[in-house]
């Protein structure tokens, strides 16, 4: 339900050569009037001059915007007055730059495309665990499954030590994939994570209705880890779906780029290949789009 008493006075124009505070967020909620809520938060953020993505499903919000501080305080109050969202999580990066080049507003049939409708984590959520619980469990206990709903390129850059991984170009393949583990796994404590936890959540929820008897989810997913606690048992970069490509432990932007044919990452070390060149091709995909 949309509280529509929340002002939508106009604001002045925002000077975005002022350091830029990136911030991501989703709820999973049932959400109706999909329409007048997306004219209402286009318009918002639209005199804000914020940049990025919010995508509107009936079964919730998921969004990524860049500014300055103020336009993106002043964006997440509205949010949360608008939604009545006290509870819910914006995390934060910064950077020089906006990494979006224009704010878009979309419907759609899913905030993360999982192809499962009748998982619905407004309606069944998994249990949490925070970034700090799942690191004490990695200190003390060596049984413990963190698995890994990301694709595999992003895992490329970096993941959790000897963490589960998934052979999944898109998540919608997850499912399937889910399926094919060994049966032996589901007597075992598992935790899901991914980039900030719209997608550990869906997982989660699935995997438990498929006979999990253990399974919880990384609140926050790893960028919220590497906020509350940095590097520790985790190897490489984070993959971001933004200009900046992948983010350190430190929540900073990296030299990794991504190659313009394929959009594969592309890392330091294979930038310096022959195989690599800008706008045309990567080590990746140099057999297909070279010959």
């Amino acid at each position: 339900m949309i509280n529509t008493s929340v002002s939508t006075a106009t604001l002045p124009n925002i000077d975005l050569n002022n350091e830029i505070i990136n911030v991501s967020a989703y709820c999973f909620m049932e959400l109706t009037n999909l329409q007048e809520l997306k004219g209402m938060l286009k318009n918002k953020a639209t005199k804000l001059d914020l940049k990025g993505t919010i995508l509107l499903a009936h079964e919730g919000i998921n969004l990524f915007l860049a500014g300055t501080r103020s336009a993106i305080e002043e964006m997440t109050t509205y949010l949360t007055m608008l939604l009545t969202l006290p509870g819910i999580d914006f995390k934060e990066s910064v950077s020089e730059q906006a990494p979006f080049k224009r704010l878009l507003v979309k419907i759609k049939k899913e905030i993360i495309s999982m192809g499962v409708p009748e998982i619905r984590p407004s309606k069944f959520k998994a249990p949490y665990i925070t970034a700090k619980e799942l690191k004490d469990r990695l200190d003390n206990d060596p049984n413990l499954i963190v698995l890994d709903t990301r694709n595999d390129y992003e895992i490329k850059l970096g993941k959790f030590k000897n963490s589960l991984e998934l052979p999944i170009r898109t998540f919608r393949a997850f499912p399937d994939s889910v399926k094919n583990l060994d049966e032996s796994l589901k007597d075992k404590t598992i935790v899901t994570c991914c980039t900030g936890g719209i997608r550990c959540e869906k997982a989660a929820s699935f995997m438990i209705s498929q006979g999990f008897k253990d399974v919880y989810q990384l609140h926050g997913g790893i960028l919220k880890y590497f906020e509350e606690c940095g590097e520790a048992h985790y190897e490489g970069d984070c993959f971001v779906f933004d200009q900046r490509v992948a983010l350190n432990p430190d929540l900073v932007e990296t030299d990794t780029a991504q190659c313009f044919a394929c959009r594969m990452p592309v890392t330091v070390e294979e930038q310096q290949s022959p195989l690599y060149k800008i706008a045309e091709h990567c080590p990746a995909c140099y057999p297909k789009n070279h010959k």
